[in-house]
């Protein structure tokens, strides 16, 4: 919901949205520089949920036009990243790595909001039928 977005467990956590503005940011500027672009989203300026469930979706349909684009070769070259020199793959292997961390937190945020994360509703559904 919309007022959760707002939701931190601590004083010195970032809200459930700022996760959200993080992923969408930096899977932005991962992916861009694999494209031999330097793209910044602008996802930290933005508090609706509508705002940042759009920037996440603008970034992860970048992301996909980086995966999909790269070939073998071009994944070897070597470019300057924030965190150092890396392959063009294995930057976008860093990205899944850091989305994969991201949504372990969100994960727990949204536990302990009674909500159950996305990736295991099925598996609640089937059982609470039990």
């Amino acid at each position: 919901p919309e007022a959760d977005y707002a939701f931190k467990p601590a004083s010195e956590s970032r809200t459930f949205g700022q996760l959200i503005a993080h992923v969408a940011d930096a899977q932005m500027a991962m992916c861009s520089i694999t494209k031999g672009e330097m793209k910044r989203g602008d996802a930290a300026t933005k508090t609706s949920k509508a705002d940042l469930v759009a920037a996440l979706k603008a970034s992860s349909e970048f992301c996909d036009n980086a995966y999909s684009g790269i070939t073998d070769a071009d994944g070897a070259a070597i470019v300057k990243t924030p965190l150092g020199n890396k392959s063009k793959l294995g930057l976008l292997n860093f990205n899944v790595a850091h989305d994969n961390e991201m949504y372990g937190t969100m994960a727990v945020y949204l536990r302990m909001k009674g909500i159950v994360p996305p990736s295991t509703e099925a598996a609640a559904a089937a059982q609470k039928a039990k």
